[in-house]
């Protein structure tokens, strides 16, 4: 399937699946506070639930200055935690790939959807099969797990969805063929509809996933189990907490929809080189601040 050129593009796909997204507890604010950085707030809050992708790292490596932050934010006392739509790597890889960039996240302050998804699937038993980047390792997940071939497509019990490197259009219309032939549950294990890269925008698996003629069992932000997991790992009431992210549809409205502040990071990611402010406006989704970095 063709790339999203622009946000523009990437907007409008999470606009025409908006309705099936949570909805946020409390009104928005009339309008967002501008800030440099996040420790501008740091005296506001006690915890911070992060996301990963446009806030702490950019494609493979760190953005600047971010390492320096969370250093600056342990020293402040807040709590955190770091919640993470991305499903492709087992907990050990995302774990060592913090650690490989220089933060120094203990592996209680870091939730993937993957993470999510795998509690989803204990006790269902069957075979499923994996729509993931080839090489991936499932032994971190319950059942038997397997990477989709031309078999599983008939004969597998269910289907998780953690990523789509590799992913195609003809593939796609195969799996809905499939799925058509024979429902079966399918569980998606990261919600994202895009994801900024270096060289543009990726789909992301929720693009595909909102496309399948089933309903399917999404887990990730900005769904309520996610954030209130990472509110139970912080231990702290939603009033008390900022959840800080790059995208509207997932950080910002997830974050609200769960009682917490937002912060919207505008230089990288999403909105890396755009204004938000129109899409701010269009959604409705207003973030509590925006920050230029984190």
């Amino acid at each position: 399937m063709s790339l999203p050129a622009n946000p523009r593009w990437a907007f409008a796909r999470y606009r025409a699946i908006d309705h099936r997204l949570p909805v946020a507890s409390r009104g928005y604010p009339p309008f967002s506070l501008k800030i440099k950085d996040l420790s501008e707030v740091f005296h506001r809050y006690d915890g911070f639930i992060l996301d990963a992708f446009g806030v702490l790292n950019i494609g493979e490596g760190a953005i600047p200055g971010a390492v320096a932050r969370i250093a600056q934010m342990r020293a402040a006392g807040k709590r955190l935690v770091v919640l993470t739509n991305g499903a492709s790597k087992t907990r050990a890889e995302a774990l060592a790939t913090y650690h490989r960039w220089g933060f120094d996240f203990a592996e209680d302050e870091v939730i993937s959807s993957r993470d999510l998804a795998a509690s989803a699937m204990t006790g269902h038993g069957g075979v499923w099969a994996a729509i993931a980047p080839d090489g991936s390792q499932f032994n971190d997940l319950p059942g038997d797990v397997r990477p989709l071939d031309a078999r599983l497509l008939d004969e597998a019990d269910g289907f998780l969805f953690l990523g789509s490197q590799g992913w195609t259009e003809v593939r796609q219309a195969e799996l809905i063929a499939a799925l058509r032939a024979r429902p079966r549950p399918v569980i998606c294990a990261n919600p994202d509809i895009v994801a900024p890269r270096e060289q543009g925008f990726t789909w992301e698996p929720g693009h595909y996933a909102h496309d399948l003629p089933v309903p399917v069992d999404f887990h990730g932000k900005p769904f309520g189990p996610a954030l209130q997991a990472a509110l139970d790992r912080l231990g702290l009431p939603a009033r008390k907490v900022a959840m800080v992210g790059d995208t509207l549809h997932t950080d910002i409205l997830g974050g609200r929809a769960a009682g917490c502040f937002t912060v919207l990071i505008a230089g990288h990611g999403f909105f890396a080189g755009t204004d938000p402010q129109p899409y701010i406006a269009a959604s409705g989704i207003t973030p509590d601040f925006i920050a230029e970095t984190t």
